[in-house]
């Protein structure tokens, strides 16, 4: 018995042991964790609890059958985040370069399965370089099984990537399926195809920094959602972003104590809106001081910074925020923004987690870039993602909502629940110099009927008071009383209930 023993321990050992401590050391060289590290430090400490420690691949061809260590480059298993079970897959860059191999990706799936199961997020820490050229077509069913898996799970489950080596090729669209996509800075990559390719086939010279570092993808294309100093940082933060999510599409989100007075008055917030409406503010100190104890947790904050998304706690519950950003191009959204916060209202409703908008929007971004780019589709994004969710859904307008854009902000007319508005708010189908240019063309030559004009239109139209009149706006508030508003109508609509028409799927404008 005693040999038996013995005998699970060394192969243990040598499993935990990775690729060597030779390739352990380099590993660490570059400033990496190894796969086993950085599960242990997302995981509450003594949680984990590993799946197929011994599996090995089975390929035979090109001399890989002299080498089959056991694990097959990824560790599997499942533990828990501040007591809340996760499924957790982790590549090991030390066993052929965290390549997949088909056994790779049937531990993936495995788990992958079980979170689905049992309604638990999946974790996917990503150091790979791509199929196992060795195992050919084998490799790429493997990725192809779990391609399907992210797509199934999709809604179902929250899925989190983190990226911490690179990721080429196929080991880039499983993470592209997923919720969220952390990465870590001067470490981290992903491209479907690597420098030297794109050298070869367009002749274009680019370091792979530029051409999928994460600079480029929290930037630029908006692959990611975060970027990070080094991988105990992200992991971190993927820690602190799990918590504000419900564990899958069958629960609510997790309700943390808190500290936080709901009643508190922000006498601070009387004076936030300038007294010039072009000058702008920072939407991050409204939410800051909405927030229980000032939390924000922002997502894609580097990417379209003219609108800010991320999750507040109210009452302890999670919120996920969508506000424009008065500080950046006054607001206005764009191609950019209009996809970035559709996705993640999109997300908000998946799973059951409330919606805080907050409004200052001049309207849509005007020129042929933003046209030819397709403004129109973009922005109906936000618009059908608003539409088609039946989370609870609270407005707060603090200053302009005009044209369009004022309908697609979550306004009443797109099921909103509570639609506020701050005395400061300007309702209107666009602001008062452009509307009396238009209403009063031939009047241009003569400035004091022109000035005479524009007052008028503003002391008719740059208020909340014509919506309110209309039952557009629920009630115009105090701007120092909002957090307690907004914690109010929150609660109110804890049990709230709303159904869209029976459908196979909508048919959004991709």
């Amino acid at each position: 018995m005693n040999g038996i023993l013995q005998e699970l321990e060394a192969r243990r050992g040598a499993a935990r042991a990775g690729g060597g401590a030779a390739r352990v050391a380099a590993q660490h060289a570059k400033g990496k964790l190894t796969a086993r590290e950085r599960v242990e430090l997302l995981l509450d400490e003594g949680s984990f609890e590993e799946f197929d420690m011994f599996v090995a691949h089975r390929c035979t061809d090109f001399g890989m059958g002299d080498s089959r260590p056991a694990g097959d480059g990824v560790v599997t298993g499942w533990g828990t985040v501040n007591g809340r079970m996760v499924y957790v897959f982790s590549q090991d860059f030390t066993v052929f370069g965290g390549s997949l191999s088909e056994t790779h990706a049937q531990k993936i799936c495995k788990i992958m399965d079980m979170a689905m199961q049992n309604g638990a997020p999946v974790v996917g820490i990503n150091d790979s370089g791509g199929a196992r050229i060795q195992e050919g077509v084998a490799s790429l069913a493997g990725y192809a099984e779990v391609f399907q898996r992210n797509v199934l799970a999709s809604g179902v489950v929250p899925q989190i990537s983190l990226i911490m080596g690179p990721c080429a090729g196929g080991a880039v669209y499983s993470p592209a399926m997923t919720d969220f996509i952390f990465m870590v800075k001067d470490s981290s990559y992903m491209f479907v195809t690597g420098p030297d390719v794109v050298k070869t086939v367009t002749n274009e010279v680019v370091s792979a920094e530029d051409l999928g570092g994460a600079s480029t993808h929290t930037r630029k294309s908006s692959v990611a959602d975060g970027a990070f100093e080094n991988d105990v940082e992200a992991l971190a933060e993927a820690r602190r972003l799990i918590d504000f999510l419900p564990s899958s599409n069958r629960e609510k989100p997790p309700v943390r104590p808190f500290f936080d007075d709901i009643t508190r008055i922000e006498p601070s917030l009387d004076t936030l809106i300038p007294a010039n409406a072009n000058t702008p503010y920072d939407m991050r100190e409204l939410i800051a001081k909405i927030a229980d104890e000032g939390d924000f947790f922002e997502i894609q904050s580097e990417f379209a910074r003219n609108i800010l998304t991320g999750f507040i706690r109210l009452e302890g519950s999670t919120v996920g925020v969508v506000a424009n950003q008065p500080l950046v191009l006054a607001g206005v959204l764009d191609i950019d923004s209009s996809r970035k916060a559709a996705r993640f209202v999109r997300f908000c409703d998946a799973f059951e987690i409330p919606i805080l908008t907050l409004v200052d929007v001049p309207g849509f971004m005007p020129g042929t870039a933003q046209e030819h780019g397709g403004v129109i589709k973009h922005g109906a994004k936000l618009l059908f993602a608003y539409g088609e969710a039946t989370v609870p859904k609270v407005t707060v307008i603090t200053r302009k909502a005009y044209g369009g854009a004022y309908d697609v902000m979550s306004s009443k007319h797109l099921r909103g629940d509570f639609n506020y508005a701050w005395p400061t708010a300007e309702i209107a189908v666009m602001g008062s110099k452009g509307a009396v240019e238009i209403l009063y063309r031939g009047e241009a030559g003569d400035a004091e009927k022109v000035a005479a004009r524009t007052r008028d239109y503003e002391a008719r139209f740059a208020n909340p008071f014509v919506a309110a009149e209309r039952g557009f706006i629920d009630e115009v508030i105090m701007p120092r009383s909002t957090r307690a508003r907004v914690c109010r109508a929150f609660a109110s609509l804890r049990g709230k209930r709303l159904s869209n028409p029976w459908k196979k799927h909508d048919n959004i404008p991709l």
